[in-house]
């Protein structure tokens, strides 16, 4: 046997193992997103706000030990005590962002009077934990209509994202932005529009207004497209391709839910804080 002829062996086989291997990961993301599907299903039908308090809470945990390994900041048990210590101020107290604020102000405090501790450390507080108490008060919130906000919230990121993916496969041209340079102009583009169209409709039967749902929904797909850049830019600082591996073939918690929770917070400020908003349907 010559020398080419090994190598052409060599070569179909390296082709049949990433063959394989590409197999292998798809069907691990395939599995895993269908067990996510079923078990977000599951809470959202038994809608119960001690359930998502815990749900949320748990991730967010996970979200918290990811974003460590992002911010390059050590392993510590203090970063979990003060996050499980908001998400239990969280569900007692109606004001759940102000009680995350309170929590941080005594964490400063304590890092003030240290000196031991690098002000870095409230960056996990910053990012995720906010984000996560954003999707908290969402459906909190909103009361009855709780479930139906976070299916809204879900479906504009969700279809923002795909038609994004695949506008940009279609007619993706002209690079988006230098942190990810796999995102198109176009293909931001299509990933909107899909998300307005599909997100103002679900909207409607939230807000009880075209025009509120169109403009909340709007400024919701853009937040969530740069939810995605900024996971991505945190990455690459961090020399990283995932946060995480807790979710076989989608990387980590933040990783899938990077979209979601910028879209989270806009859409809080949006139907809660803005003023011309108080006098949702999902108000009363």
């Amino acid at each position: 046997m010559d020398t080419n002829e090994k190598e052409s062996i060599t070569s179909q086989q390296n082709t049949k193992e990433q063959i394989k291997a590409k197999f292998l990961a798809d069907k691990a993301r395939f599995i895993t997103a269908g067990v996510l599907i079923v078990a977000l299903i599951l809470i959202l039908s038994i809608d119960s706000t001690l359930l998502t308090c815990i749900v949320l809470a748990i991730i967010c945990l996970i979200g918290v030990q990811e974003s460590l390994k992002l911010y390059a900041l050590p392993p510590a048990l203090h970063y979990y005590i003060a996050t499980a210590f908001i998400w239990v101020l969280a569900y007692f107290n109606e004001r759940i962002i102000e009680s995350a604020l309170f929590t941080l102000v005594i964490y400063a405090s304590y890092l003030a009077y240290s000196k031991k501790i690098s002000p870095k450390t409230l960056l996990p507080f910053i990012y995720p934990v906010l984000p996560f108490l954003s999707i908290y008060a969402l459906y909190k919130d909103a009361g009855g209509a709780g479930v139906w906000v976070i299916v809204w919230l879900i479906v504009i990121v969700a279809l923002t994202d795909t038609g994004a993916y695949l506008g940009g496969k279609a007619f993706g041209k002209t690079p988006f932005c230098p942190t990810s340079p796999k995102k198109t102009i176009e293909g931001v583009i299509c990933g909107v529009i899909c998300g307005v169209i599909c997100g103002s409709i679900v909207g409607i039967g939230t807000c009880g207004n075209f025009l509120y749902s169109l403009g909340i929904t709007f400024v919701v797909a853009i937040s969530s497209v740069f939810g995605d850049l900024f996971e991505s830019y945190l990455k690459r600082e961090a020399g990283v391709k995932d946060s995480g591996s807790v979710l076989p073939g989608h990387g980590g918690v933040l990783d899938r839910l990077d979209a979601v929770l910028f879209g989270a917070i806009v859409m809080h400020f949006l139907l809660f804080f803005l003023p011309g908003y108080k006098d949702l349907a999902i108000m009363l």
